[in-house]
């Protein structure tokens, strides 16, 4: 990984435009996060397109079946060289250490991770779909759960990185999406913080979106981001 902690989450449709900037940010970010919008347009051949650019790449598609499946399709993505992929801690520990053996029997450093509660969610909308709250209780069950699965780390929110960091220990990998510099619009994002406040309290990775992707000029934003962190 790179010492940069941010990758910015690049969810276009226009696969040109999405290598294209990835390009141009490349001196202001550690890697790039491509999700489902990117893959439902574009595949596995657009993860690939990447290949040459020179970033670690986050494929972020949320596995989330029975073990078999998962492990069939974590060894898919692993194939594709990418850096990071995730799976939904919730599919329980079956699940769990089946992606984590798919994984690593193709390819050992390819970081495993899980996801806990999604940062748009709110302890409303847990209760609604009958999981225990408040929400930081509920990650802190699913962080301990990946970490006893043998996974690498988890994806949480800023507002449990603190906690997280505490009880799990140094080097299990805290990816934190919802980060929003001063002033940049909340869309759909519950629980936030900014930058700076996020890798102080314990972030080993921040993911960044629209911040950067949607702003008049991309490569200043994250240029900013990257100079109020010191990687300028």
């Amino acid at each position: 990984m790179t010492p940069n902690p941010v990758f910015v989450a690049i969810d276009t449709s226009d696969l040109e435009y999405a290598r294209a900037l990835a390009a141009r940010l490349k001196p202001y970010i550690g890697g790039v996060k491509l999700g489902l919008e990117f893959f439902s347009a574009h595949g596995p051949d657009g993860v690939r397109a990447f290949a040459g650019i020179g970033l670690p790449i986050f494929l972020d598609l949320k596995f989330h079946d029975i073990p078999n499946t998962v492990a069939g399709a974590v060894r898919a993505a692993t194939n594709l060289g990418v850096d990071i992929l995730n799976v939904h801690a919730a599919g329980g520990p079956t699940m769990l250490k089946a992606a984590v053996e798919a994984a690593r029997g193709v390819k050992a450093d390819t970081k495993v991770i899980a996801v806990t509660v999604l940062t748009s969610l709110a302890d409303a909308d847990l209760e609604a779909v009958g999981q225990r709250g408040p929400a930081a209780e509920q990650v802190a069950r699913l962080a301990g759960l990946a970490r006893q699965c043998g996974l690498d780390g988890v994806v949480c929110s800023a507002h449990e990185i603190a906690m997280l960091r505490a009880t799990l220990g140094p080097d299990f990998l805290l990816v934190v999406p919802g980060i929003r510099p001063k002033g940049a619009d909340l869309g759909d994002q519950q629980r936030v913080m900014g930058p700076r406040e996020a890798l102080d309290a314990g972030a080993s990775i921040l993911v960044i979106g629209r911040p950067i992707t949607a702003a008049p000029d991309p490569v200043q934003a994250a240029r900013a981001i990257a100079e109020s962190l010191g990687f300028s």
